[in-house]
C-alpha cells in the first residue's frame, strides 16, 4: 500500500466555544533554543522566551481567555491548507476567503552562522489572490498574574517588557497599528496577489536588543528554510517513508536544545493525557531515558553532530552524581511540581513547572546510557578514559542496586519489582560486559558485571513470567501487562519464544485499533501512547513477523495522517485526538527507528 504523507492540512481554523484548537491545528517552530506552537488560525499560542523552558511570553493554549498569543489572522470566514516546506521547519499557511488567498510563512529564524543571539520569530503574508484583509492582534502572557506585562516606544519602535524578558515588534510599512496597550496591541493590513508583508518579534532576557531591519528578517526566513534543508539532506535515508523519517528527525531537531546539548522530552507542558484528566505534566526537561533514545535514532540516520553534543551533555551529567531520571536544559536538578492557577487545555488541571519524576530510582537510567555508548561505539565512534569511567561506575551501581523496587519505566507511585526494570539492568550489565571486551571500558569488574547479568536474566525467567497469561507480566504476581516489554526484543534480551507471546498478549490486552495503552487499567485515565505502537512495529520486525509489522506500520501512520506532522504523546483512540505535550520525542523518535527497522537498517554500524 502507498501511503500519502505529510499531506497539506485542511482545517476550517476554528477554535472550539471554549477558544481552544485541536492539538492536530499545530505547528512547531523552533531554532535550537526554543519552541513555538502556531494554530491553523494564525494565532502562536505558546512560546516560551528565550528557552524551551522559560516561563511563556505566549501561553493561550492553556488559557484561551486571558493568556498570551500572537495572531495574525483574516478578517473574514476562511478556510486553511497548511504544511511544511519540504525537509524543513518552516511552516507554510494558505487562508482562502470569499474576498481572496493569501500565504502566511512563519520561521523562528536562525542566522548563517547558526542560531541568532536573539529571539526572532518571522513571520511572512503574501497575497496570492484579490484581497485579504489581516487582524494582528498580540497580548502578552501575565503569567496567571504573577507579573505585569508594560510596554514603551523607542524611537519608531514598540517595545515590550514582560519580567526579565525585552523585546520588539517589527514589521514592513503597510501593517497600521491601531491601538496598542501595555499587555499588547491590535493592528491589520491588506495584501492583494504579489504583495509581502513581514512582521516579526525579536526579544531576549536580560540582555540589550539589536533592531534588525525588517527586510533583514524576511530574507532569513528563506536562509532558515535553506538551512533545514541543508541539514534534512544529509541525513543517510534514501528508503521508503523518507518524507515521515525526515519530518520526525525535523522534530527532535527543534527539541535539542543547542545551548547544552540537552534533548527535551517535549517543547511544552501540562497538556493532558485525557481531557479532564489530572495527568498534566511538564515535559520540558531532559530525561536520560528520552535523550538516550534520541542520540539513537541521530546516530542512524547519521546526525553525528546532534547525536554526540547529546551524548557528551549526559555523560557529563553523569559524572560525579548518582544518575538522575532527568535534569534540566542546563544540567541542573530539576524542582519538585509547583503549580500555576491556569485554565489548563481544556479545562484539564493542574497546570504545573516541575516534575514529581526528579526524585525517583529508576533502573532504566543503567540500561539507557550504557545502550546509548554501546551504540555509539558501534557507529565507529570512539569513547574517551573519562567517559568509559563514568560508564564503568554506573555498571557498578547497576550490579549492585538491581534487585531494589524501583518506579518503574512509567515513573509510577508505587515502587514494584518492575519487569522492564530488571530487563533494563540486564541490558546495562550486558553492553557492559560487550564494552569492556571490545576494550572500550575497564574490565576489573568485568566478570562480576556477566554473573550480574546472568542473575537478572534467571531473576526476571523465574519471577516475571506468568504462564496463565503465556506473557512476562508487569511485576511478579500481578496480572498487568506493559506495552514496553516490546522493547526487550531490541535491547537484545534470550527467548525468542516467549517475547513473541508476550507481544501477543500485550496486542490482545493493551491494543485497540492501530493504538496501544502503555499497561493494564489505565484505559480510564489516559489515551494511547504512541510510542508502544510503535515499539511493537519494531519488535515483531526484528523478531520476523513483516507482513504483520507492514500492516501495523501503515494503520498508525493512516491514523496520525491527519496533522502537519507535530506529533504529541498519546491519542484518543476513539476520536483519533491528539494529547499530551507536544512535539513529543518519543513518538517521533521511534517513528525514526521503525522506519529505519522496516528498511532492513542495522541498529549497530552504519547503514
Amino acid at each position: 500500500m502507498v501511503m500519502p504523507v505529510v499531506p497539506a492540512l485542511h482545517h476550517d481554523g476554528r477554535r472550539d466555544a471554549d477558544g481552544f484548537l485541536a492539538l492536530d491545528a499545530y505547528g512547531a517552530l523552533g531554532d535550537g533554543r526554543s519552541i513555538a506552537l502556531s494554530g491553523a488560525d494564525g494565532s502562536i499560542d505558546w512560546w516560551c522566551v528565550p528557552n524551551i523552558d522559560s516561563p511563556p511570553l505566549f501561553d493561550r493554549l492553556l488559557d484561551p481567555g486571558h493568556g498570551g498569543f500572537f495572531s495574525i489572522t483574516p478578517h473574514e470566514d476562511f478556510t486553511v491548507e497548511r504544511r511544511y516546506r519540504e525537509d524543513s521547519n518552516v511552516l507554510e499557511t494558505i487562508f482562502s476567503t470569499n474576498s481572496g488567498r493569501a500565504m502566511l510563512t512563519e520561521s523562528h529564524n536562525s542566522g548563517a552562522a547558526g542560531r541568532l543571539p536573539w529571539a526572532e520569530l518571522a513571520r511572512r503574508v503574501e497575497g496570492i489572490q484579490g484581497t485579504v484583509r489581516f487582524v494582528v492582534k498580540i497580548r502578552y502572557s501575565r503569567r496567571a498574574d504573577t507579573i505585569n506585562p508594560y510596554c514603551t516606544t523607542a524611537g519608531e519602535h514598540l517595545v515590550f517588557h514582560a519580567d526579565r524578558v525585552l523585546g520588539l515588534f517589527i514589521h514592513s510599512a503597510a501593517v497600521i497599528v491601531n491601538d496598542a496597550f501595555d499587555d499588547g496591541l491590535v493592528a491589520h493590513f491588506d495584501v492583494v496577489a504579489g504583495q509581502r508583508e513581514t512582521l516579526a518579534i525579536i526579544a531576549g532576557e536580560d540582555e540589550p536588543l539589536v533592531v534588525p531591519p525588517i527586510a533583514e528578517i524576511d530574507q532569513r526566513i528563506d536562509g532558515s528554510d535553506d538551512e533545514w534543508k541543508q541539514w534534512s539532506r544529509k541525513l543517510k535515508y534514501e528508503g521508503p517513508h523518507r518524507a515521515l523519517l525526515v519530518r520526525s528527525a525535523l522534530a527532535l531537531k527543534l527539541l535539542l536544545f543547542s545551548p547544552s546539548g540537552a534533548i527535551a522530552a517535549a517543547g511544552t507542558t501540562s497538556l493532558p493525557e485525557k481531557i479532564g484528566s489530572s495527568k498534566n505534566y511538564d515535559y520540558r526537561y531532559a530525561w536520560v531515558r528520552d535523550a538516550g533514545y534520541t542520540i539513537k535514532a541521530f546516530l542512524r540516520i547519521d546526525a553525528q553532530a546532534e547525536a554526540k553534543a547529546a551524548f557528551t551533555w549526559l555523560l557529563k551529567r553523569l559524572e560525579t552524581k548518582d544518575p538522575q531520571v532527568l535534569y534540566s536544559l542546563r544540567g541542573d536538578v530539576v524542582s519538585d511540581v509547583t503549580t500555576i492557577d491556569l485554565p489548563g487545555y481544556r479545562h484539564s488541571t493542574p497546570v504545573s513547572t516541575g516534575n514529581a519524576a526528579t526524585n525517583q530510582h529508576q533502573h532504566g537510567v543503567f540500561g539507557d546510557i550504557l545502550e546509548t555508548a554501546s551504540v555509539f561505539v558501534e557507529h565507529g565512534n570512539i569513547l574517551d578514559a573519562r567517559s568509559a569511567q563514568t560508564l564503568s561506575r554506573l555498571a557498578d551501581q547497576c550490579a549492585e542496586s538491581w534487585r531494589r523496587k524501583d518506579a518503574g519505566m512509567w515513573e509510577l507511585e508505587e515502587p514494584q519489582h518492575y519487569t522492564m526494570s530488571k530487563v533494563s539492568a540486564w541490558q546495562a550489565l550486558a553492553r557492559a560486559v560487550e564494552l569492556a571486551d571490545a576494550g572500550e571500558l575497564p574490565t576489573t569488574c568485568r566478570d562480576r558485571w556477566a554473573r550480574e547479568r546472568d542473575s537478572v536474566a534467571c531473576w526476571i525467567e523465574e519471577h516475571c513470567w506468568s504462564e496463565e497469561k503465556n506473557a512476562f507480566v508487569m511485576f511478579p504476581g500481578s496480572d498487568r501487562l506493559d506495552a514496553s516489554m516490546a522493547l526487550a526484543v531490541r535491547f537484545r534480551f534470550d527467548g525468542e519464544e516467549r517475547l513473541l507471546s508476550t507481544l501477543d498478549a500485550i496486542q490482545r490486552e493493551l491494543g485497540t485499533g492501530p493504538y496501544h495503552y502503555r499497561y493494564t487499567g489505565v484505559a480510564d485515565e489516559e489515551g494511547c501512547f504512541l510510542a508502544c505502537t510503535f515499539w511493537q512495529i519494531e519488535a515483531r520486525l526484528l523478531l520476523g513477523q513483516r507482513e504483520q509489522a507492514n500492516a501495523m506500520f501503515e494503520a498508525i501512520v493512516r491514523a496520525l495522517n491527519h496533522g502537519v506532522g507535530v506529533y504529541s504523546e498519546m491519542a484518543d483512540p476513539n476520536t483519533g485526538e491528539f494529547l499530551g505535550n507536544l512535539p513529543q520525542g518519543l513518538t517521533h523518535l521511534t517513528m525514526v527507528h521503525s522506519i529505519m527497522t522496516l528498511a532492513g537498517a542495522p541498529f549497530g554500524s552504519r547503514s
